[in-house]
């Protein structure tokens, strides 16, 4: 009998927090797109919590509680905007090699080859690269942060590549900071040679070594 009280506590609590959790999302249309999934997150993760609480034997209101926690974590992760934001770059870079992924940290990660980005030796920016850097620039919410880290090959000293790579990305910043993403919201780094993809015994897999890699993320905060 017990067991069954415990039981339909839970589910009450559960149901309850999910209500919540929706109506207040559906009810304020001031809130953002992060607190609206962090809302959503927080019901779902009570209903699981809850539930899992009552079928092991534990208590279903902390284990409603801590499911809220979790999931609000989870729902916080991967907003509308990063999603659209995903889909477009995937049509601006069609067809030009450069691979549009999410990240398992949900972040989005763009890799941008050698021919699409600089030519040997070289921080220029090739124009086949301005579309895909315009896109990312575009309609850009102010919680997403960028980070750009430059890669080359082997060839040559590290005395060579390293600053070469820094100089890449700094290019990249300098460019998206000219369609209107401030440079404090930009984090660039140089790897040189040291974080390859492939071999560098094939000018195939030096080509892979040389690239830019980009990636957004969404910070929570406004600014």
């Amino acid at each position: 009998m017990n067991k069954s009280i415990s039981q339909a506590a839970a589910r009450r609590t559960g149901i309850a927090a999910l209500c919540f959790a929706l109506v207040a999302v559906s009810g304020c249309s001031s809130m953002s797109e992060r607190e609206q999934g962090t809302a959503k997150g927080a019901g779902i993760g009570a209903v699981a919590g809850a539930v899992i609480g009552s079928a092991t034997g534990g208590n279903a209101g902390r284990s409603a509680a801590l499911g809220g926690v979790v999931g609000a974590v989870a729902g916080n992760l991967w907003s509308k905007h990063m999603e659209d934001k995903r889909k477009a770059l995937a049509q601006a870079s069609q067809g030009t090699g450069v691979e549009v992924t999410q990240t398992a940290d949900n972040r989005l990660k763009l890799n941008v080859p050698s021919d699409v980005s600089f030519d040997t030796g070289r921080a220029d920016i090739k124009p086949q690269m301005r579309p895909v850097l315009d896109e990312i620039g575009r309609n850009l919410d102010p919680n997403v942060r960028v980070t750009i880290v430059g890669h080359t090959d082997s060839t040559g000293s590290d005395a060579i590549n390293d600053p070469l790579s820094r100089d890449r990305a700094m290019a990249v910043r300098d460019y998206l900071g000219a369609r209107g993403v401030a440079p404090s919201r930009v984090n660039v780094s140089g790897r040189g040679s040291h974080e390859p993809v492939a071999s560098n015994d094939t000018e195939a897999g030096r080509s892979a070594n040389r690239r830019v890699e980009i990636f957004l993320s969404e910070t929570g905060t406004s600014g």
